[in-house]
């Protein structure tokens, strides 16, 4: 497998546990700063656990260069606690696994091996965090009120921009910030990005 994590003391702890498993080898280590694909395309392993939390990881993981360019190696990403929303987003990365980097050294182990043989793996907690988010309860027509709002598009831009009246507008944001919850728009634009419904 291929290990990439930007903190090297980090990165060589995972290493170190990992290579006590039989049937796990550490192939390559990466700290991201490019040398990843190169690194993946030299020893080709079956497994890449790349750490996402760096700016870098992310953009790794959401080119998908990696997964284009060696389709046999799987992509398990680790995350911290992710928001609904980035969950949401890292799973439509075609990503084999997500786990949480507080997750104990044996689920990693068992997502590994589950790449391994070709199942997907869904780190517990981020499915139960996913479950409690629910399904999204607004229209496509909320989310684009909501959206035009979120970036301070003034009521009146926003009725206009989607040929409506103020007053329907109005209505929307009313309906939408009761429908999910909020206080106040402000407080229905935070709920709704938090839950990946925007």
């Amino acid at each position: 497998m291929l290990l990439v994590e930007n903190t090297r003391l980090v990165r060589g702890a995972f290493a170190a546990l990992l290579s006590r498993e039989d049937d796990i080898e550490v192939v390559a280590e990466a700290a991201g700063n490019g040398e990843v694909l190169a690194r993946a395309l030299l020893c080709r392993p079956d497994v890449a656990v790349i750490d996402v939390d760096s700016k870098e990881g992310e953009e790794l993981a959401a080119r998908g260069e990696l997964k284009r360019r060696l389709p046999e190696c799987r992509v398990l990403l680790m995350m911290a606690s992710p928001t609904p929303a980035r969950l949401r987003r890292m799973l439509d990365l075609r990503a084999a696994g997500v786990i949480s980097t507080n997750a104990p050294a044996d689920r990693l182990i068992h997502g590994i091996r589950k790449l391994v043989r070709g199942q997907r793996f869904i780190d517990p907690e981020f499915a139960l965090a996913a479950l409690e988010a629910g399904a999204n309860p607004l229209t496509p027509r909320d989310v684009e009120i909501l959206r035009l709002t979120a970036d301070g598009v003034p009521t009146r831009e926003v009725a206009e921009r989607l040929s409506l009246s103020v007053a329907t507008v109005r209505n929307h944001l009313s309906a939408i910030t009761r429908k999910i919850g909020g206080r106040t728009r402000i407080d229905a634009i935070r709920i709704a990005r938090e839950s990946g419904w925007m």
